[in-house]
């Protein structure tokens, strides 16, 4: 397992990963309503390349496969950050908020923050992220219970 920056050519591979964890991992927390609302099967590519490329993207590879990513924004907000349904509680997320962390403390940013997803709460628990507030978003019609994070560095 190794981590590394973000290339252009990883796009696809990691659109396929966010739509496969949360149709096939979050829908244990989600409707299937909500999953269908959060990834939909119409994902824009060019909109994912900017996004991906306008942040500190970190992606895990074995054996030449993405198996998670995860990203940092300069203001220490850590925006998706996904592993693959095959290597969830295996270090893979693990090794990806080290990263983001490292970066973070390069960059002089004194807190990290996220918007946590039922399933994805207890991990950034696990990483000593506090729970800022419950809240409800409304993505597509659909409204989701997600977890404001935060952890000071």
């Amino acid at each position: 397992m190794k981590i590394r920056t973000y290339k252009t050519s990883d796009t696809a591979a990691i659109m396929r990963l966010f739509y496969d964890t949360i149709h096939e991992v979050n829908i244990a927390d989600y409707t299937k309503e909500q999953v269908d609302a959060w990834a939909p099967a119409n994902i824009d590519t060019e909109a994912w390349i900017s996004s991906l490329k306008n942040k500190f993207t970190y992606v895990v590879e074995e054996d030449e496969h993405i198996i998670g990513f995860g990203e940092l924004e300069s203001n220490g907000h850590i925006d998706r950050f996904y592993c693959h349904k095959n290597f969830q509680k295996k270090g893979v997320g693990t090794k990806i908020i080290e990263t983001i962390e490292l970066k973070a403390r390069s960059l002089g940013i004194k807190k990290l923050f996220t918007e946590a997803s039922i399933t994805a709460k207890p991990f950034f628990l696990n990483k000593n992220f506090i729970v800022i507030k419950k809240q409800e978003v409304e993505r597509r019609g659909q409204i989701f219970i997600n977890f404001v994070m935060e952890k000071a560095l």
